[in-house]
Order: structure tokens, then C-alpha cells, then sequence
């Protein structure tokens, strides 16, 4: 596997491989399966779950109605406590950014906090090209790191290895980075626990420059919020004299009032804690603790595309608990490397293609890599309707482009490709406005059943391949009501509709 999702084919192409491999599809059933039965038990001790759920999706609606707003304000607190915002539209721009504030330094080599946004622009590889070391100290960030692999999973990016083969990663590839693995290595947790920690503990002690991304913002007072389960992050954001932290806009919240509600959703949807081990806050700099330097860039990267699609932007709600990926059944037999970016699963299938448009195969795949089963609605902690954003997205895939706004009306621009799937809505469509001819189509449909193919020709033939075609009825509800009931269908039985 290479350190780049870029040029990846369609889902299901990519999904076919690991599909096919028993021990990671074994790998993934443990893992999600152990994680969502905690998460269960977890929520299941808050008798008002469903009101803090309610709580999460208002305030996150109300803070994306007014956007500009507190954005603003936040970056008028950040600057009043000594920090300093920058603004990136897209991933080139952040990268740049963050690459010239760390030169800046003087320094060539960064530690990193386990951040999500860092990998959506990809900025470890942006920092490699300017000659930068990027260390990744979340233990799961760095077995995919030193195995050159790609994460897989939202909270748990190696969830796709077993205890045996992060051994053979840390023996083999560890002096590479630093401090060698122990001799006589076993692949008992513990064992592997300590191997990371004395790899990494040199490196907080070294690192002048440290990068995080960031789980909340709080606009009324600049703090950024870093929530994690092993004390990593924090020995990130606190040892080294530069911190720069990169986070998408949607991450802010108006108070922390808002934050109280969130730092209960959170932890019991995502790690099955009550809270968090580990939830670090700074405001900006301080003359005696902390980092002396601090730079907050906020990342758009499509985030106000998004925002724009009334009914796509309920995504941008999502808090990264990772829950809906722990019951999905296609990402538990497909994994996470098939959906093509930083986000896989659910949210990775209507996420993506908001940043980034259905302008590619991979892109415009996405929102068909689910079966509309709703596992993920149900454990969404924010309420994202993702079935609901999946069919929309697949309308915005057939029709053949983006979704834009013009005078508050939502227009779908056509663009080329999908020809025939297009074609065949339209031919629906009018059959259904016209019920003689809906009527007719049923009654040749029903005659001529014996020669139906079990397999459909032509652009029909990949859909049929994966689904038995449902038999036609002998004849059709309409007409059996009228043969039995000598009425019209619907009607009162005796001939009146």
C-alpha cells in the first residue's frame, strides 16, 4: 500500500481485493463488532441519550446557519490571547502554510497529534517535499507510518492489522525513524505499548514544532479542544515552543456551554467512555506553560461547497466519533482503504464527495458504497441523516454535477456522462405520469414473463450480476382486485374509485 489515496478506481474495485482477504475481513469483524457492542452498553447508561443527540445536531445546525459569525469571533479571541489565525481555502494553501511557519522555525523535524484534517490535505507528504520529518505519535498513526500504509479507520487507523503484523512493522521499520524496537519483540499489547513509548518519548523531549488538528473550537474564548485515550497528544501540544494546528471550520462551537454537551456525545460514541482520558485545552500562549508560539489554520477545503447543498451539509455536524463505521456491513467487509480518502465508511461516502466533488470515478462511486440499511442514523450522535444525504448524492451523480444555489432554489448543473441511467429515469418518470401506460407495461410484463433473462444486457449487466431479478406476478395487483373484488384497485369494490 502507498502513502497516497490519489489515482485510486471506483469503490467497487478497490473494495474487491479486501473482500477477498479472510484474515483482514476477520481483522475488521472483531474490531468493529468489539467496539460498537461497548459503545451500546456505554449509551445505554444515559437515560437522556436521546435529548443530548438532539442537543448535538440544534447546536451544530445553528453554528453552521451562522458560520461567518463565529468564525469571526473566534479568530478575535485566538489573536486576543496571543494566537494567530490563518485562513487556507484549500489543502494546497495549508500546506503551504503550515510548510512556511515551520521553516520559519528553523526546525526539520515536526511531531504530530493524530488529526484528521492533516491527512485530508496531506500534509505529512507536503512536508516531506520540503525536506520535513513528520512524526506521527498516536500509537495507531504510527503503525500505519512506519508500515508506509494509509489509515483505515476514523479512531482506529490500523484496525485492519493484527497484533502480529504490527510486530513485524515495529522490528522492522522502527530504527528507521528513530529508536529501534527492543530485542526479542513479542506481539504481546504490553510488549508493543512499551516498544512506541520509548521510541516516541525521545522524540517529545527533542521536537521544537509540534501540529495537531483539533476536536472542538470554542468562539467565545479561542480554545481549542484535543480529546484522545493515551496522552500522546498532549505531550504534543505541550513540550515543543511551536504548535500549529490545522482545523477544518466546521469544528467551531459558540460557547462552552455548547462544548458540555459534545464532551458527553463524544467519548461514549467513539472509544465506549464515559469520558475521555485525556482532554487538553489551550487558549492561546502563556509566558511560562506551554508552547510560545501558537498558529491556528483554519482549513476550507470545500467545507463551504458544502455548506451551501441544504440538505448535504447536515455532514458537516459530524464530530469524528467513528461510530456509524463500527455498524455499517459494507465497510466491515470492504475496510476503509476502498472509499479513497482520509474519511471512509458512512460519513467517508457523503463527506468526500461534498470536498471534493463527483467529478471522479472514485468520487462519484462513494455514494452508492452503502446499502440504505440506516445503522448508521440510528448511532450517529449528531443525527446525520446519511441515508438521506446517500440518495441525494446519487441524485447529483446521475443527473451529472454539482449541486449550487441561485436566488435560494437548489439546481443541479448537468454535466456529461450517465447517459443512459439518465435516460431511464426520464423514461420512469413519464410511465409513472401516465397511468395507461403504466397499466400496459404491466400487462406485457406479466405475459411475457417466461422470456424474461435472469441477467440483463448491456449497461444493465453489472447491476443484475450482484441481484436476482424479482419474478413477475402472473398478473398485477390492479387486475387481480378487479378479477376479485369487481373493482377498480384502491377503489370501493364495486366499480367506484
Amino acid at each position: 500500500m502507498s502513502g497516497t489515496y490519489l489515482g485510486m478506481p471506483a469503490f467497487p474495485e478497490a473494495a474487491a481485493p479486501a473482500v477477498a482477504d479472510e484474515r483482514l475481513r476477520g481483522n475488521l469483524r472483531h474490531a468493529t463488532h468489539t467496539i460498537r457492542d461497548k459503545r451500546a452498553r456505554a449509551v445505554a447508561e444515559l437515560p437522556d441519550w436521546a435529548g443530548l443527540r438532539a442537543a448535538g445536531a440544534a447546536i451544530k445546525d445553528r453554528t453552521l446557519r451562522h458560520l461567518d459569525h463565529y468564525l469571526e469571533e473566534l479568530e478575535r479571541s485566538v489573536t486576543a490571547a496571543g494566537g494567530r489565525v490563518h485562513w487556507a481555502a484549500d489543502a494546497r494553501e495549508a500546506n503551504r502554510i503550515v510548510t512556511r511557519l515551520v521553516l520559519a522555525t528553523g526546525e526539520r523535524e515536526v511531531v504530530k497529534v493524530k488529526s484528521m484534517a492533516t491527512q485530508e490535505i496531506g500534509l505529512n507528504q507536503a512536508l516531506t517535499a520540503a525536506g520535513i520529518r513528520a512524526s506521527e505519535t498516536d500509537l495507531a498513526e504510527l503503525i500505519v507510518q512506519l508500515g508506509d500504509d494509509l489509515p483505515s479507520h476514523i479512531l482506529v487507523p490500523a484496525i485492519h492489522r493484527n497484533r502480529g503484523e504490527i510486530r513485524e512493522i515495529f522490528a522492522e521499520r522502527m530504527a528507521d525513524w528513530g529508536r529501534p524496537a527492543p530485542d526479542g519483540l513479542t506481539d504481546a499489547p504490553a510488549d508493543l505499548a512499551e516498544a512506541a513509548r520509548l521510541h516516541l518519548r525521545q522524540k517529545f523531549l527533542d521536537a521544537k514544532v509540534g501540529v495537531s488538528g483539533a476536536n472542538f473550537m470554542v468562539a467565545e474564548s479561542g480554545t481549542l479542544v484535543v480529546v484522545e485515550s493515551e496522552g500522546n497528544g498532549r505531550m504534543c501540544l505541550t513540550l515543543p515552543e511551536t504548535l500549529i494546528s490545522v482545523v477544518g471550520i466546521e469544528k467551531v462551537v459558540p460557547t462552552w456551554r455548547d462544548l458540555e454537551v459534545f464532551l458527553q456525545l463524544l467519548p461514549r460514541s467513539s472509544t465506549a467512555e464515559r469520558m475521555n482520558p485525556y482532554t487538553s485545552m489551550w487558549t492561546g500562549t502563556a509566558d511560562d506553560d506551554g508552547p510560545r508560539e501558537f498558529h491556528l489554520v483554519l482549513l476550507d477545503n470545500g467545507r463551504t461547497d458544502a455548506l451551501a447543498d441544504v440538505v448535504g451539509r447536515q455532514a458537516l455536524r459530524c464530530i469524528r466519533c467513528s461510530a456509524c463505521l463500527n455498524v455499517c456491513p459494507v465497510y466491515e467487509r470492504a475496510g476503509g482503504h476502498a472509499y479513497g480518502s482520509a474519511y471512509p465508511g458512512p460519513i467517508g461516502a457523503i463527506l468526500t464527495p461534498q470536498l471534493r466533488g463527483v467529478g471522479t470515478e472514485l468520487d462519484a462511486s462513494l455514494p452508492y458504497a452503502s446499502s440504505l440499511c440506516g445503522a448508521c442514523y440510528e448511532v450517529c450522535p449528531v443525527a446525520i441523516d446519511i441515508p438521506e444525504v446517500l440518495v441525494h448524492l446519487r441524485e447529483r451523480v446521475v443527473e451529472g454535477g454539482e449541486v449550487t444555489v441561485r436566488g435560494g432554489k437548489r439546481v443541479i448543473r448537468p454535466a456529461k456522462g450517465h447517459a443512459a441511467e439518465r435516460a431511464a429515469m426520464r423514461a420512469a418518470r413519464w410511465t409513472l405520469d401516465h397511468p395507461g401506460a403504466w397499466r400496459t407495461g404491466q400487462r406485457l410484463a406479466s405475459r411475457t414473463r417466461r422470456l424474461h433473462p435472469r441477467r440483463l444486457p448491456g449497461p444493465g449487466r453489472a447491476w443484475s450480476a450482484t441481484r436476482e431479478l424479482p419474478e413477475v406476478p402472473a398478473e398485477s395487483f390492479r387486475d387481480w382486485w378487479r378479477r376479485t373484488r369487481g373493482g377498480a384497485a384502491g377503489g370501493t369494490g364495486d366499480g367506484r374509485a
